[in-house]
């Protein structure tokens, strides 16, 4: 299945690399998605990477700062966060959507496996 790692504490304006990893499958084969709940708040879409060309698309709240690719010879995807802040304070997951449409990739219904999540904090 899949496994989310990286998180931790972290003050503001600092970074953070978010790591995907599967078991049992393979990802390039999978449109990938990082999602992310915060306490008391709905699930929101961060990023996602088609399964092929690998293009990418990222939430307005977090462009410019994180960064989503994959490497396919290490069967992971990855999210690299800069310059977080503390409303990025959540836990973090990724899904998996069988070469999914991309264009719908914003939407947690298109995923079919997720992920344990891995918790973020950013202090301030």
């Amino acid at each position: 299945q899949l496994q989310a790692s990286g998180g931790g504490l972290v003050q503001a304006g600092g970074s953070l690399r978010l790591s995907c990893a599967a078991s049992g499958r393979t990802l390039s084969r999978y449109t990938i998605g990082w999602f992310r709940q915060a306490p008391g708040k709905e699930r929101e879409f961060v990023a996602a990477i088609s399964w092929s060309p690998g293009s990418t698309i990222t939430a307005d709240s977090v462009k410019g700062r994180f960064t989503i690719s994959r490497d396919n010879a290490k069967n992971a995807v990855y999210l690299q966060m800069n310059s977080l802040k503390p409303e990025d304070t959540a836990v973090y997951h990724c899904a998996a959507d069988y070469q999914g449409d991309f264009g719908k990739s914003r939407s947690a219904r298109r995923y079919d496996y997720w992920g344990q999540g891995t918790q973020v904090t950013v202090s301030s």
